[in-house]
């Protein structure tokens, strides 16, 4: 790769999503960290706040009685110009929720690590999509991570995009698949992030008493109405800055990102559709069915919000036979990333697609890879209707 750096060993680790996102939280020199436990994101906060305590950051640590809290202090501090960061799962994004289009409203530029798990009733602890699902619609631009290198290489990404657009991030990693599991990853050098990221320069603030500002004031029919328009415009802008910022990201790191990572599409006449940690598993069976033969792909949505509608359809615009697999469930509705896809194909023009739709891993469940094989076999036999299936 022409723009890769050299590797140094020393920057080789072994690490769990949750180090690895601490580590990328280290590294983006936050001004301030508004922190509450709960599994299984708490790993992020616990080695982040021994990084305080052996004099490796120097962040302010804020510890809060809540998640609500820790979103409120979060938005103050961001508004007072720092860099402000946070983590969190399920019932604590939920309990953010009220405060979710507030710092989106404000356009506060936010980085908040969500380790996605399954929402209560009954009580799970384990991996799904289900509370990111929950707040898609809240204004927080979104990025999903396959593995714990993607989960390291999203929160840098993730910091650079917020301060670009004036739009918090969330970077999301599958609770327990990545946010515990070990990997072999890559770690840039400080000072290749520090240059990357720079310092936030924070146009109105709380705090400068020379200019000062007022955040959150009442709005009216028509100008709330103007309000939710720029914001809008902000989140499309998102999409093209993302493009920029992993393209500049890549001259440091190495690695490509994307809107999406096509895996060979190019000749497949039958591909599925997923986001997060699965997709790893669904790639060696594409290559598994690709050794006998059967012209098999698959496409990984990395950016979901804004969602690339266009591009998508374009991407799939060849494909016969499509199956998306959603780690969430609309209760009463398809889907949400079915219902995503099924618009980028109409976007395109491609309203003859077959596209079946699967929910998969619901509370942490195994989905093994005779389960995504039987995806493919449904679309070879043309085993495609209306009706939402259960890989279980």
């Amino acid at each position: 790769m022409k723009n890769k750096p050299e590797k140094n060993k020393s920057n080789i680790k072994a690490m769990n999503g949750g180090y690895a996102m601490a580590e990328a939280l280290r590294q983006i020199q936050a001004d301030v960290m508004a922190v509450y436990p709960i599994t299984p994101q708490t790993t992020i906060i616990e080695t982040y706040a021994k990084m305080k305590a052996d004099g490796k950051v120097a962040t302010e640590i804020v510890h809060v009685e809540s998640e609500h809290s820790a979103m409120s202090a979060t938005i103050g501090a961001s508004a007072a110009g720092a860099r402000a960061v946070t983590a969190t799962s399920s019932q604590g994004l939920l309990y953010m929720a009220e405060l979710l289009p507030v710092a989106s409203g404000l356009r506060l530029p936010i980085v908040m690590c969500v380790s996605s798990r399954a929402i209560s009733a009954p009580i799970n602890i384990h991996g799904e999509h289900g509370d990111v699902m929950a707040v898609r619609d809240l204004g927080w631009i979104q990025i999903f991570s396959e593995n714990v290198q993607e989960a390291y290489d999203d929160v840098i990404i993730a910091a650079k995009l917020a301060e670009t657009v004036d739009l918090p991030v969330m970077p999301i990693m599958d609770g327990f698949h990545t946010s515990h599991t070990t990997e072999r990853i890559e770690i840039c050098d400080d000072k290749d992030i520090k240059n990357f990221v720079g310092k936030r320069k924070a146009e109105q603030s709380l705090l400068d008493f020379k200019n000062p500002v007022s955040f959150g004031p009442v709005a009216l029919q028509n100008s709330y109405f103007e309000f939710k328009i720029d914001q809008e415009g902000a989140m499309q802008k998102a999409k093209s800055e993302y493009k920029k910022i992993c393209a500049e990201y890549k001259k440091i790191s190495g690695r490509r990102h994307g809107l999406f990572e096509e895996y060979k599409l190019d000749d497949a006449d039958s591909a599925i559709v997923i986001m997060g940690a699965t997709s790893e598993t669904a790639k060696v069976v594409v290559d598994n069915l690709r050794a006998k033969g059967k012209k098999v792909g698959l496409l990984k949505i990395n950016l979901y919000r804004p969602f690339p509608y266009k591009e998508v359809g374009r991407e799939l615009a060849h494909i016969k036979k499509i199956a998306v697999l959603d780690r969430a469930i609309s209760f009463g509705a398809y889907p949400p990333l079915y219902q995503d896809i099924v618009s980028s194909m109409q976007h395109a023009g491609s309203h003859k697609h077959e596209i079946a739709s699967y929910i998969y891993g619901l509370g942490g469940r195994d989905t093994l890879q005779k389960d995504i094989e039987k995806v493919f076999d449904d679309l070879e036999e043309g085993e495609i209707s209306n009706k939402v299936k259960y890989l279980k």
